[in-house]
């Protein structure tokens, strides 16, 4: 079974940094999906064409696009990093865990 790892906390509070560096001593995959999305825009995929003038505006990309685009990173075991940010995030980052046979194995909160 797959697993997750969630780190999440306000910017600045090294949320990235610790993310990173407990990928690397663990062999996980880091998903920052600021970063995919910075990527998708910068590479002008479809996906990145679609979240580009939203980005723009400064406005948030809609949970659909950021699922679509967690769900395509996806990876059998797998650190978040600041992910999930809403409610209805969580709910449907669960749903699609567990149709993909994998849990949250733990959620790290930083306070700074």
């Amino acid at each position: 079974m797959g697993q997750a790892v969630i780190f999440l906390g306000p910017p600045g509070a090294g949320k990235g940094t610790q993310a990173s560096r407990l990928a690397q001593e663990l062999g996980f995959k880091k998903l920052s999906t600021g970063d995919i999305l910075r990527d998708h825009v910068a590479r002008g995929t479809p996906l990145g064409e679609r979240v580009r003038p939203i980005m723009e505006r400064g406005d948030l990309v809609p949970d659909d696009l950021i699922l679509e685009l967690i769900r395509e990173e996806l990876a059998e075991r797998v650190i978040f990093d600041g992910f999930p940010r809403t409610l209805a995030q969580a709910e449907a980052l669960d749903t699609l865990l567990e149709g993909l046979g994998q849990s949250i194995r733990c959620m790290v909160s930083m306070v700074v």
